[in-house]
């Protein structure tokens, strides 16, 4: 997603009234399914693994990542926009060990010492899960979006601890060599999906703090990983990086 220019509340009524636009997107644009897939294989979980998406948004990843753990696994969605969460709790309604749950990625509402059961309870109510352990966190176009990206994805490491895999996926001006054409469009994009959308202009360059976020985030994984891989989609647009947290 695009970098929020004007504050939580703002950013959170925007995604809300475009929930319906932004599933569309998220589910049916060309190729992100593979790319999807891809992002839940980079986290190398195993079965019976837990794993947390920030910012799920509509819940287009859910699927893939309950299929790499299993049935006896765990999936935690977390997002901040409730019509948005909404959605993404009914596309997961047959699954009984997906949960999605109302909080901010900066200040998720989890950490590693409870039971799948407390999840459950308080899955109904935009709980405040605990989980006995987590191995895996994933973050798709969500780091853009975040003030501090750097200290967000430090936390998430924190996390998921030694041996756990981080993966962030997103979106920034690339350096393909169509790169020219490529981000003019791009930045029409950013612009457009950027909140509030009325503005003629920012006091941010969108474009500009998106590309800054998304390296900072990316540096910041790099950083506290012993191993880490690195893909580019969409003629260099899109970006994926996974690390394993030394």
């Amino acid at each position: 997603m695009p970098p929020s220019n004007g504050g939580s509340g703002a950013a959170q009524s925007f995604y809300g009234r475009w929930a319906a636009l932004y599933d569309a997107l998220a589910r049916y644009t060309p190729g992100i399914g593979s790319l999807r897939e891809r992002a839940a294989a980079a986290l190398e979980l195993d079965r019976g693994d837990t794993v947390v998406e920030m910012g799920c948004g509509t819940g287009a990843n859910l699927p893939y990542l309950r299929e790499q753990v299993g049935a006896e696994g765990t999936v935690v969605g977390i997002d901040f926009t409730r019509p948005v969460l909404d959605r993404a709790r009914k596309s997961v309604a047959e699954y009984d060990n997906v949960h999605v749950v109302r909080g901010d990625a900066t200040q998720p509402p989890i950490d590693a010492a409870d039971s799948a059961s407390d999840l459950q309870a308080a899955d109904a109510a935009d709980p405040s899960p605990n989980l006995q352990a987590i191995d895996g966190v994933l973050a798709t176009f969500v780091v853009g979006m975040l003030d501090d990206p750097a200290a967000a994805v430090d936390d998430w490491c924190n996390l998921v601890g030694p041996g756990g895999n981080v993966v962030l996926v997103d979106a920034a001006s690339s350096d393909h060599r169509s790169a020219p054409i490529v981000n003019a469009a791009f930045r029409a994009l950013v612009v457009l999906s950027t909140p509030p959308t009325t503005r003629l202009r920012y006091d941010r360059d969108p474009q500009a703090t998106l590309d800054q976020r998304v390296e900072a985030a990316r540096d910041a994984l790099r950083e506290r990983s012993g191993a880490t891989a690195h893909e580019t989609h969409a003629l260099g647009v899109v970006r994926l990086t996974g690390g394993r947290i030394d």
